[in-house]
């Protein structure tokens, strides 16, 4: 170690550290620093503050500190630091002020709540500090000065906030500002609160942080900085967000305007409101102006439409002039990015269009990490299991989640409660994912092992599918394309659907489930416009299995069927030649009437791959029947073998349902035998016999 430290680059800590004031730094550096895990550092930024060591990941000179502590260090993502050991005292005492009213707590709970934040916490005076579920707070004073560790035994004082001892970022509010809008971004968003999307808050970060933070060097390279970013994606995946950290992040002033807001009906009001927001936005720079639901004020432009062609033309004339106004960036979001004007999705605009879209497993487990991070769990609770588990869910969506776990914990005991397993269970099963809301059949709970017999239609689905998805850089490799459809076909009952949900159950995928004669509609364009929507949500929520059942409905040969359903085999075939560039979408259809179906459907590169789902043989129906029997209780007399011989002919469905039939009615013989009110206490002696598959097989 050099006598003045090692210098590291800065990097985002991990979300469930965030709050903790730790440093992790890898092995490597701790050896060269001479320091353990535990012992604290200094950290030397624009200004100097302190921290407690944890082990780091890999070998790169990287140090991950949250939000607090680059604040303290004056410093931010990407950044260089220079650290060293530190000598840190034991506080007698500290006293400490939040940085945000506090109206809702009692102080007793809020003194008790900041020892428990602190504990073991190496800080110093003036330095700032969240604890989860509470909000801001700086520390006013120290005893002994300097750098001190919270212990058991310091004094901790919460101290009532005075608004002038504070220092927020912004200015206060102007006696002309419109009430509307203000300074917004004082919420305590961090990076580490969002989770899932570190590759798209890279992207932002470089065409938001650098123009506000270091313009000198734009100014270098002689160009001009990026003035607008377009974030599009489902509602709920994390847009405002990211612009809310982002602005946080660099100390921006931040204000929100909501498209419908600014609509008026007076002329030249809505155009009036938009100048505002950018002149103040202008004097507030550094300043970050974002404008949700942008697709409600700058659609693209028609003859027929005065008040919208206004305000897109005067959006555009002020983004024009954002050059010379200084360091304000615009930031746009949409869930509709195709009606925004192609005029504002030019260089000079808004420069750079950035998807939002829907988080995979390991995000969302990020994103659970954020919402657990102060949450009392069970030792029950399997978090990479839930995250699983929650196909389609957004980070709105987790969130919601996690809430409802927590209140349904709450319901169970007010006094110490714990968030568990069961907690999480009831949740999951009130809570819908909103990015396949409209399309979801239901999340894939069911795999192989619940579909009985059908062994080749097995193998020849993992291959088409499961394949691909879990063996990409194979087919890299190989130079080779995997199949971009599936069909499945065979008489009715055999088990298409139940193979298709089972498929994304192996896979663990999303799945949309839609049933062809959903699409069509009598209006022109509507059909077309469905099955475009489908493929669209499909893509956002990728890896996904699009399942089409029914699909001879709506892709019958063309010159025998109606117009309606023309047009839909027209964009299917557009829509299955876009499925053949995306390797995590793969579409399975499903049909009992195959010689129906367009043959430009079937050819190669669209649905190629034809598994016939036939009625199962002998073997096949004995597997069928150890599934459905598995848990039934079977009476001593009950031959399974001869049912096999008995049911030739019959399908999957049919199999299930004569056992169905055969369990109602001992249900029945229980029911009958005894009183109404006391039918239930015979539950343990329900027995399915021979007798009752011998009735059931005679109907």
């Amino acid at each position: 170690m050099t006598a003045n430290g090692v210098e590291l680059s800065v990097a985002g800590a991990r979300k469930r550290d965030a709050g903790r004031g730790i440093a992790r730094i890898p092995e490597p550096v701790r050896s060269r620093l001479g320091i353990l895990s535990g012992d604290s550092i200094v950290i030397e930024g624009d200004r100097e503050t302190v921290a407690k060591v944890w082990p780091g990941d890999g070998d790169e000179a990287v140090i991950r500190i949250d939000a607090d502590t680059r604040s303290n260090a004056g410093v931010t993502i990407g950044d260089t630091v220079r650290v060293r050991p530190a000598t840190v005292s034991t506080a007698r005492s500290i006293r400490v002020t939040p940085t945000e009213p506090l109206e809702e707590f009692e102080a007793d709970s809020i003194a008790l709540l900041v020892e428990d934040g602190l504990a073991d916490r190496p800080v110093r005076e003036g330095e700032q500090f969240h604890v989860e579920g509470i909000g801001g707070f700086q520390v006013l004073d120290t005893t002994p000065g300097g750098s001190v560790r919270v212990e058991a035994s310091t004094n901790v004082r919460v101290a009532e906030r005075d608004r002038t001892d504070q220092q927020t970022g912004s200015e206060p509010q102007s006696d002309g500002e419109d009430p509307d809008r203000s300074d917004e971004g004082e919420d305590g968003t961090t990076y580490e609160d969002i989770g899932g999307l570190d590759d798209e808050l890279e992207r932002v970060r470089e065409m938001i942080e650098l123009p506000l933070s270091e313009p000198e060097l734009f100014r270098r390279l002689s160009i001009a900085p990026p003035s607008g970013v377009l974030l599009y994606g489902p509602p709920g995946t994390g847009k405002t967000l990211i612009a809310r950290a982002v602005a946080n992040e660099v100390d921006a002033y931040f204000d929100v305007i909501s498209g419908p807001e600014i609509v008026s009906k007076y002329k030249g009001e809505s155009e009036e409101r938009l100048r505002e927001a950018f002149d103040q936005a202008t004097e507030n720079a550094p300043a970050i102006l974002f404008i949700d639901e942008v697709d409600s004020i700058a659609g693209a432009r028609d003859d027929d439409s005065d008040m919208e062609n206004r305000v897109v033309a005067q959006l555009l004339t002020l983004m024009d002039g954002l050059e010379d106004r200084g360091r304000v960036v615009v930031i746009g979001a949409t869930n509709r990015v195709d009606a925004v004007d192609p005029a504002l999705r030019r260089g000079g605009r808004f420069d750079r269009e950035i998807e939002i879209g829907v988080p995979g497993v390991d995000g969302r487990r990020e994103i659970l990490d954020v919402h657990t991070r102060g949450m009392p769990l069970a030792a029950d609770v399997d978090l990479d299991r839930i995250a699983e588990r929650t196909h389609g869910f957004v980070g709105a969506d987790v969130e919601s989640l996690t809430t409802e776990a927590a209140m349904h914990a709450l319901r169970r005991d007010q006094e110490r409660p714990t968030v568990s397993r069961e907690d999480f269970e009831a949740a999951l099963a009130s809570v819908d994912p909103s990015a396949m809301r409209e399309y979801v059949a239901e999340s894939p709970s069911v795999d192989f092992e619940a579909v009985g017999g059908l062994d080749d239609a097995k193998e020849a689905l993992e291959r088409a599918v499961e394949w691909p998805l879990q063996y990409g850089p194979l087919f890299d490799a190989a130079d080779t394309e995997p199949p971009s459809g599936v069909l499945l076909h065979g008489p009715p009952g055999t088990g298409k659907t139940l193979l298709a949900r089972a498929l994304a159950g192996e896979s663990g995928v999303n799945f949309v489930h839609v049933n062809g004669p959903e699409l069509l509609d009598r209006y022109v364009g509507e059909s077309e416009e469905s099955v475009r929507e489908v493929f669209d949500r499909a893509r956002q929520t990728a890896p996904t299995i699009v399942f089409l059942d029914e699909i001879d409905a709506i892709a019958g040969r063309r010159g025998d069927s109606n117009e309606v359903t023309e047009r839909v085999v027209s964009q299917l075939l557009t829509e299955l030649d876009g499925v053949a560039e995306n390797p995590n979408l793969v579409v399975v259809a499903a049909t009992n009437r195959k010689a129906a179906i367009d043959d430009a459907l079937l050819r190669p590169g669209r649905l190629e791959e034809h598994i016939e789902v036939p009625l199962p043989d002998a073997d096949a129906r004995r597997k069928i029947l150890d599934v459905h029997t598995r848990d039934k209780p079977l009476g001593g007399g009950v031959d399974l073998e001869e049912l096999v011989t008995r049911t030739e002919g019959y399908s999957g469905a049919e199999i299930e349902a004569l056992v169905r039939k055969a369990t109602i009615a001992a249900i029945d013989d229980i029911v009958l035998a005894h009183a109404p009110e006391e039918a239930n206490e015979y539950a343990d002696e329900i027995s399915v016999t021979a007798a009752h598959f011998e009735n059931a097989l005679e109907e």
